[in-house]
Formats: structure tokens, C-alpha cells, sequence
């Protein structure tokens, strides 16, 4: 028994030597100074991709001119409220538009996709107003952070640093100076690493996320080795208790 004590008192020793981090593997901006500025040249613009539902509703001065370029569901039905259809852009890269037909928008911004529609317009309407917006953009952050998980977006961007927010930021065990980003371009697959310990991390191509970025981040040293810890200490747990009762059983048959 004596044994097994200071077993299991060298077991927790190892374990809270092994969880210790140093501020290095933690702090976030370790370079930046007091009053320091940096301007943000990252010219990073949201860009439609195949797959992306987008939602695009037309008006102007004159309702009843921009009404036929606007879909809706459900109306004069039960009753029942109208609802806009949104557009899914297709393998091509393409939308169906009432009137104008297909348009190419895969790889467009949306103030790029604002002037062309504003272009094929023109023919039709003056001045007309038109409101953009992605309907499925989520990000997934998955690996050391405390809330993992799927996040929608509001808005047209979002930074790797607001991303880890929704997720409840990094746990003290995150690796923090090599984040990876998972970024799908039409099927491909590109990784990319972004360094959250130093003030250029504004300058990564990866800062700004795009929808359906996945963001992982790995377990430092102290993670791992507590992580074969616990599976350890379940291993003798469950072999000490074997014992314990098997123990019990031999002396009460005596």
C-alpha cells in the first residue's frame, strides 16, 4: 500500500511539473510595445466560391420594375408570409438570375458582384439597390480551445482572432505560435500556419477567415504528456481496484 501511495503521489508530481507553461507558449502580441502602432496593409476581401448561398434582393424608386428580379416562395399559399429564394452557386460557378440569366460569380467580391449586376441592370432599372449577402458563412475551430464547434458569421469577414472568441480561446495548453488554417478553393485544400504569439500575425494571408475555413489547434508538449497520463492513470486505476477486489473476495472465503 505504502507503495502505491507514493506512486500515486509521483504520478500528480509529474503531472503539474508537466502542465506548467511559460509565458512564451502563452501570451498572444509578445513583441508589440507600449503605444505602439502598426498599420494593417492586409488587403484580404471576401470571395464567392462554389457551393456558397447567397442572398441578393434588388429594389429601386420603382417597385413594380424591380420586382421581377427578386424570387420569392410561399406567397398566396395558405396564407402563408413570402420568402426570398437565395441563389447556390453551382459547380460552374454560376447563379440563375431572373431576366439576365446565368451569371459567373464564383471568385467575385461582393462589390464586385454589386457592379456587374449594377452593369446587367441597366438595361432595366435606374439606380437600383442592391443588398448582398452570404447566407452560409461558418467557420470551424476545432483542437485546444474550449468550446469547439461550428460557428455561423455575421457579416462579409472575420478574423482568425474573433474566430477563437466564439470558441472560448485557446486552453493553456494550445500551441499558440502554430495555428493552422484549412482553406477550401473549389476542392483544394490549402494549410497554412498563423504565429498569435507576435504583432504580424495581422500580415497572414489567413488572418481574415473565408466561409468554411477550419481552424485547428494543436496540443502543446504538456497536452500530450498528460494526455498519455490520464490514459495511464485509468490503466493503474483499473488494475488497482482488480487487485482491491480480488483481494476482498480470497480473504472473506478465508
Amino acid at each position: 500500500m505504502k507503495n502505491y501511495v507514493q506512486s500515486i503521489v509521483l504520478l500528480l508530481a509529474v503531472t503539474i511539473i508537466t502542465s506548467c507553461a511559460s509565458r512564451k507558449e502563452v501570451v498572444y502580441f509578445q513583441d508589440t510595445g507600449d503605444f505602439e502602432t502598426l498599420v494593417n496593409n492586409n488587403d484580404f476581401v471576401s470571395k464567392f466560391k462554389v457551393d456558397d448561398l447567397v442572398s441578393i434582393h434588388i429594389s429601386s424608386l420603382n417597385p413594380e420594375a424591380s420586382a421581377p428580379f427578386n424570387l420569392f416562395r410561399g406567397a398566396g399559399e395558405g396564407g402563408m408570409q413570402a420568402e426570398q429564394v437565395d441563389y447556390l452557386v453551382d459547380q460552374a460557378g454560376e447563379i440563375d438570375f431572373p431576366v439576365i440569366g446565368k451569371l459567373k460569380i464564383s471568385g467575385l467580391s461582393p462589390d464586385e458582384l454589386r457592379t456587374l449586376l449594377r452593369e446587367r441592370l441597366s438595361d432595366y432599372l435606374k439606380d437600383p439597390i442592391i443588398n448582398i449577402r452570404l447566407q452560409n458563412f461558418t467557420v470551424t475551430v476545432l483542437g485546444e480551445v474550449n468550446r469547439p464547434g461550428t460557428y455561423p458569421v455575421n457579416g462579409e469577414q472575420i478574423s482568425i482572432l474573433e474566430a477563437l472568441g466564439l470558441a472560448g480561446d485557446l486552453t493553456i495548453r494550445g500551441v499558440r505560435e502554430n495555428v493552422l488554417v484549412i482553406r477550401d478553393f473549389n476542392g483544394t485544400k490549402v494549410y497554412n500556419r498563423i504565429d498569435l504569439t507576435t504583432k504580424n500575425m495581422v500580415k497572414s494571408p489567413v488572418f481574415y477567415l473565408t466561409q468554411n475555413d477550419v481552424v485547428y489547434v494543436e496540443p502543446n508538449r504538456s497536452g500530450i504528456t498528460a494526455s498519455s497520463l490520464d490514459n495511464r492513470a485509468n490503466i493503474a486505476i483499473s488494475i488497482v481496484s482488480l487487485l482491491i477486489t480480488s483481494t476482498v473476495i480470497i480473504l472473506s472465503r478465508q
